[in-house]
């Protein structure tokens, strides 16, 4: 006689659907586009008329124009100072997906990647075709690349009444938010992509790696709460997550999500749009952050690819709380226990000192300053130096003056510093002009800023039972004895 076990069989395929359930989660809805050739694409398709992070307005308009073949340009509008913006529109598909980028003028890293992701989507007849039919037919694409050109031609924030436009999304004071909002109300995407830099002295929470990459889905509320929008972002954002570790393991932090209510992201969320916010931080030896626009290039396309396959939706928003939160300690240089001097007696101290950068034309240099000091073992270096047993001391200005910068030279400015002299005068250097010596070059002057506190400019030298060991000049540290290739970045004073 055969026994029959009801409740056993009950359990059995229960347990057999939930087994099936968990492993069609988990297992991918499609294929993503390997890693490796994502990077060959950008290799391939990378606009090579852009080489710089400090392009204009008017240094896009050719590029523009030489993809009205493949995509849709409309003019959307003009900028305070009468600068055109206009939108890029590509594919066929349901799905709408907006980009825009250089919202504030001198974040211009994911502007160089969308003209690099436009010479991949119009090119045909290679390996990425299959990619490319994908995309054209499932996405509806609208990109406005640089929407402050007015900030971008001074490689500053704000526009030219000043305004965040990060800041403008409600009170839509600037022409620039109407357009950008407007955009947004007339296309009505599923899907929205916020693109910034970062300042390079975020890392990722905990570690000394800098957040080359930082993420966000933005908050609707003060709650913020996760809806079935910001998942939508969330789970994008992990499938790009796990391209960016492959490259940049540990470079990739995550914003606090505290909810901001004059911003653009965090109202298109709210208006129903899924958005995701890439901030670009630093990496080490990418000053004009090409690197960074590869790695732009790369999880934008995935990203797409995601959204025109719904593959994202394999991701749990677990993994996305996951991602490191970004914090706020890295500097340029840390020096540790360096002996400085107060009232005839000498303490040891760290100092964190930071290089902050001026716009110069298409170049940029940088002025330095102590940013904190005493015990700063929360922070982080990109370069750490340990000057125990090291003694502050000040410099001198060289007496007799060069005619010209070209007149001095790098072995010259290193045998200056070894016998005590921090500054050069030039009798013919414009004030502000750039140059790269390892030392600083004063116009018409006899004097120059240095100090260990607070604030305060460093040029100054370390010292061993009264003999120079090493130079800090203007942030950059300088080894007397063997002095390393630098790319210093400093300008006549």
């Amino acid at each position: 006689m055969k026994v029959q076990y009801p409740i056993f069989s009950s359990l059995f395929l229960l347990f057999l659907t939930i087994l099936f359930s968990c492993k069609t989660a988990n297992t991918p809805l499609h294929e993503a586009t390997p890693t490796a050739s994502l990077e060959a694409a950008y290799a391939q398709f990378k606009e090579p008329s852009i080489t710089h992070r400090r392009f204009k307005h008017a240094d896009l308009q050719p590029l523009i124009e030489k993809h009205a073949g493949a995509f849709q340009i409309t003019k959307l509008g003009q900028s305070v100072e009468g600068r055109s913006i206009s939108s890029l529109d590509w594919g066929t598909g349901d799905t709408k997906v907006m980009l825009w980028s250089q919202m504030h003028g001198n974040e211009s890293t994911a502007t160089m990647a969308l003209f690099d992701l436009f010479n991949f989507l119009e090119a045909s007849g290679d390996e990425y075709d299959e990619l490319r039919s994908l995309l054209h037919r499932s996405l509806d694409l609208k990109f406005i690349p640089m929407i402050n050109p007015d900030g971008a031609e001074e490689f500053k924030r704000r526009n030219a009444i000043d305004i965040d436009l990060n800041r403008d999304a409600i009170s839509l004071i600037s022409p620039e938010a109407i357009l950008l909002k407007n955009a947004r109300d007339d296309f009505e995407p599923e899907f929205g992509f916020n693109l910034h830099d970062q300042q390079t002295y975020y890392n990722a929470s905990g570690t000394p790696k800098q957040a080359t990459i930082s993420v966000l889905a933005p908050a609707y509320n003060y709650a913020t709460d996760v809806n079935e929008v910001r998942t939508r972002a969330m789970q994008t954002i992990v499938g790009m997550n796990k391209v960016l570790q492959e490259v940049i393991p540990g470079h990739v932090g995550k914003y606090n999500d505290a909810f901001e209510p004059r911003a653009f992201g965090d109202n298109i969320t709210k208006w129903g749009t899924s958005t995701i916010l890439i901030e670009s931080g630093g990496y080490p030896n990418d000053p004009d952050k090409q690197f960074i626009r590869q790695l732009n290039f790369m999880i934008i396309l995935n990203a797409l690819e995601q959204i025109a396959t719904q593959s994202y939706t394999q991701y749990a928003i677990s993994e996305y709380f996951a991602i490191p939160d970004n914090d706020l300690q890295l500097v340029d240089l840390l020096i540790h226990e360096v002996q400085v001097p107060v009232n005839g007696k000498f303490f040891p101290v760290d100092l964190g000192i930071r290089r902050r950068e001026n716009s110069a034309g298409e170049s940029y240099s940088v002025s330095a300053s102590v940013d904190d000091l005493g015990d700063l073992q929360v922070y982080f270096g990109l370069e750490e130096f340990d000057a125990s047993g090291l003694k502050y001391a000040e410099g001198k200005v060289y007496e007799t003056g060069f005619d010209s910068v070209d007149s001095i030279g790098e072995t010259r400015a290193i045998e200056l510093l070894r016998e005590g002299y921090l500054a050069v005068n030039v009798k013919n250097g414009a004030k502000g002009d750039l140059h790269n010596l390892p030392i600083l070059v004063l116009n018409s002057t006899e004097s120059f800023s240095s100090g260990w506190k607070t604030g305060e400019s460093t040029n100054f030298f370390l010292e061993k039972d009264g003999v120079r060991k090493y130079a800090v000049v203007n942030g950059y540290l300088i080894d007397l004895e063997n002095p390393k290739d630098q790319e210093f970045k400093q300008r006549v004073y």
